[in-house]
């Protein structure tokens, strides 16, 4: 498949926001694609080369694409360099560069969608010494064969930015309806959510249809889409939706951690699937020796622990272990962490994803011996509200956040990448009226005033419709931020500024900036009311009206383990909503 027929398909799906639409045009494009190619093609339109765990990236900077677009256009740097900052789009920027240096606008070669992707992988793996220079060469001569709209999509995959609209579930929707059926949907989500790998989950569609994803199971390496909670407000409604019997299980404040123990190692993966693993060094030896079994997968917070006192510490200290590269031995000494784990997923070749909850739980107990930095979540059965409050209690006590109750019934599986009842989380902040903090997404801003000048005033924020893959407003942001923190913003925000509103987002009001939706925020409310501007959930309680959260602040918590797809959904608003019509 030629590449150029792939960059055609992209400029129809920038063009429309309507998602049926986008969904038959990537139908039309899979359908051209062959089982050698297409794990490439969705890779591509996902703004990605590898499955997101794989730590492999482009890497390239601003400064190394504008040399080499100045190169090969034959044009100044500086020149390059201020049509850039004009553009603010590498792909815009790229696409009017070859159509005035190349009339015609057709690239010397008829590149295939294998060779782009062959070539934009070396540019990913190269390393060490002079890999700068060859990055820059091969870019060079990818866009020297390109035509000025290739060129468009070839720069926005190498600076990650592809800007057309396309999440994974719509690539799932699109593969369902390319090789299965619509009832067949949610069993590509699930082989999705397990092995985390799109072009894996295309080839076995192409290869052998819905049949082909049987061979797609757990595997050691391959991080899993972490199971997620709902939410109630009370314990005695949270023990009623579980039949009158809830497994309480301690909600700790830390990193969500999956270790993966096999072939005579340990590697560590984060929710948003990162590999972890350097960050947390002397956690490999602490879990080898934990661990009773040859291989397996298993799940736990990992939280940091005050070295005077033993007591938990707040997420933001073990915040501080990640990214670094340098310093980590004193990062290692100054915020040590213990990791207390609450599931088994995978033991010695044994799927325990489709067994109850109760079982994996014996199981995980029979398989961990605690040490010092390992140990178990602490967990009580609790059949009645007054040992629900003191089990609560307890865990507030302990530092932790609350708590998480489990279904101990026959159906108790764990679900990959699922938000469902089989989980509910209960945490302190449910004394307030808004009965939880919330994750919500930067997706514009607006200019500050006064002693605000030169940075944002508020921010506008956002909840995703899963169901519609939208981002829709939901509050304005500007309670909550130290100095600080508030004039960072713009430098932090800096890499997803666009010129104009993204199409992934809906919103009544007119921001002063527009950003790609990236950034994730906690932020605690007074409660949840109608809005007559902001578009989460709009018209589903009362006609012309959405839903907002009123006196928001933000809590000082950057969520730099979720991605924007897994913020706070529309109908979780929804369901806040609800419950505070319950408690009045």
């Amino acid at each position: 498949m030629l590449y150029r027929e792939v960059a055609d398909f992209y400029e129809k799906v920038e063009a429309t926001t309507k998602r049926l639409e986008i969904t038959a045009l990537l139908v039309d494009m899979l359908r051209n694609a062959s089982c050698d190619e297409i794990a490439n093609v969705v890779y591509m339109t996902h703004g990605r080369l590898f499955p997101d765990f794989y730590p492999e990236k482009i890497g390239m900077a601003e400064k190394m694409a504008i040399r080499t677009l100045s190169t090969v256009c034959r044009m100044e740097q500086s020149k390059v360099e201020a049509m850039w900052k004009q553009v603010g789009d590498a792909g815009l920027l790229g696409e009017q560069m070859l159509r005035a240096s190349s009339p015609s606008g057709l690239g010397s070669e008829a590149l295939t969608v294998n060779e782009v992707h062959d070539s934009l992988s070396k540019m990913a793996l190269s390393s060490g010494p002079g890999s700068q220079e060859t990055k820059i060469n091969l870019l060079a001569r990818l866009l020297a064969s390109s035509t000025p709209v290739e060129a468009k999509y070839i720069l926005r995959i190498v600076m990650g930015k592809m800007r057309i609209g396309v999440a994974a579930m719509t690539l799932i929707d699109a593969l369902s309806a390319t090789f299965a059926t619509k009832e067949d949907r949610d069993a590509v989500e699930i082989a999705f959510n397990i092995t985390s790998d799109l072009g894996r989950v295309a080839v076995a569609l192409c290869r052998e249809g819905i049949s082909g994803l049987s061979t797609l199971g757990l595997e050691v390496n391959v991080p899993v889409r972490s199971m997620l909670a709902e939410r109630l407000p009370g314990l005695d409604e949270i023990l009623a939706k579980m039949g009158g019997t809830a497994a309480l299980d301690f909600k700790y404040d830390g990193l969500r951690m999956q270790a993966h123990i096999g072939d005579g190692r340990v590697r560590l993966f984060s929710r948003q699937l990162e590999e972890i693993t350097d960050q947390f060094p002397e956690m490999l030896n602490a879990i080898a020796s934990a661990f009773r079994g040859r291989s397996g997968i298993i799940e736990g917070e990992c939280v940091p622990v005050d070295i005077n006192t033993g007591e938990m510490l707040p997420f933001q200290v073990v915040s501080r272990r990640r990214g670094r590269k340098h310093g980590l031995e004193e990062a290692v000494e100054e915020f040590p962490v213990t990791l207390f784990l609450f599931d088994i997923l995978l033991l010695d070749g044994r799927n325990f994803m489709e067994v109850p909850y109760r079982e994996r739980r014996r199981k995980l107990e029979e398989t961990i011996a605690e040490n010092e930095r390992v140990k178990l979540s602490t967990v009580k059965l609790v059949s009645t509200a007054a040992e629900a409050e003191d089990f609560f209690n307890l865990a507030l006590q302990s530092g932790c956040e609350g708590v998480v109750a489990k279904s101990p019934a026959d159906e108790s599986v764990y679900q990959p990448g699922a938000r469902g009842w089989l989980w509910i989380k209960y945490k302190k902040d449910y004394k307030a009226e808004m009965i939880d903090t919330v994750d919500l997404v930067v997706v514009g801003a607006f200019a500050g005033r006064g002693r605000r000048s030169g940075t944002y005033g508020a921010l506008l924020m956002a909840t995703y419709d899963k169901e519609r893959q939208v981002f829709e407003t939901v509050t304005k942001l500007g309670s909550g931020f130290d100095d600080e923190t508030l004039f960072s913003l713009p430098d932090m925000l800096k890499t997803s500024l666009l010129p104009a509103k993204s199409g992934e987002v809906e919103s009544r009001m007119v921001a002063d900036f527009w950003f790609r939706p990236a950034l994730v925020l906690e932020v605690i409310g007074a409660e949840v009311t109608h809005s007559p501007v902001h578009t989460c959930n709009w018209g589903k309680i009362k006609e012309g009206s959405g839903l907002a959260v009123r006196f928001p602040r933000f809590t000082g918590k950057f969520r730099k383990d979720k991605d924007a797809y897994d913020a706070t959904a529309s109908g979780e608003i929804l369901e806040m909503y609800r419950m505070q019509l319950k408690k009045t």
